[in-house]
């Protein structure tokens, strides 16, 4: 492999709190109190998606809230350990990298930016984008387009079933980011990597 792509949030970031606490609070508002639990299985996926899949009735006005209350939690955000010093060995390694992720701009600048990890890939493809978001192919073919990648030489690392989705519409390799802690929900990924510098093997 010689093109490395990657999701963010539960690949690269730990975020799982700043969105789903967020959103719990937002809920408890409205007098709907979901466990934290059930809140974070849908983590990961685009927020409307999640919202529907938790049956929130009001999901227009949920979503409009959701993004400004996470300001509220972004102290909780953390780089996985060892994510930056193995995408510095990748690149000095020769591996093209690129970010293709459903945050929004704001979000990309606020976390993506703001923790320091945009200077390693020399693009990245957010929400604005694109027409369609994943499961839908077209993030990670806009991202080799840009990277003048392959699907036989690409990889895309990611935490969901729609990564997976998405990497099998674009044809090129998926790898799970195991270093999240989490297993692998309802998919077979093509590659597992245990920790972060796993990935150096595949070059």
């Amino acid at each position: 492999m010689k093109n490395f792509i990657f999701d963010i949030d539960g690949t690269l970031l730990d975020t799982e709190a700043m969105y789903i606490k967020s959103l719990q609070a937002i809920l408890h508002e409205q007098g709907m109190d979901r466990p934290y639990a059930e809140l974070a299985t849908t983590f990961g996926i685009p927020s409307k998606d999640a919202l529907i899949r938790l049956k929130v009735p009001n999901v227009a006005e949920v979503l409009a809230l959701w993004g400004p209350r996470t300001q509220d939690y972004r102290e909780t955000v953390a780089v996985y350990p060892g994510v930056k010093t193995a995408l510095q060995q990748l690149r000095a390694a020769g591996a093209n990298l690129a970010v293709m992720t459903s945050k929004q701009k704001f979000e990309y600048k606020r976390d993506v930016v703001g923790k320091g990890l945009a200077d390693y890939f020399t693009q990245h493809v957010i929400a604005e984008d694109v027409a369609h978001g994943k499961p839908a192919p077209d993030g990670i073919l806009l991202a080799m387009q840009r990277l003048h990648a392959d699907p036989a030489t690409t990889i895309y690392v990611g935490d969901t079933d729609y990564d997976v989705q998405a990497s099998k519409a674009a044809q090129v390799t998926f790898g799970f980011a195991g270093w999240n802690g989490k297993q692998p929900a309802g998919f077979t990924p093509d590659v597992t990597f245990k920790q972060p510098q796993d990935m150096l093997k595949l070059l």
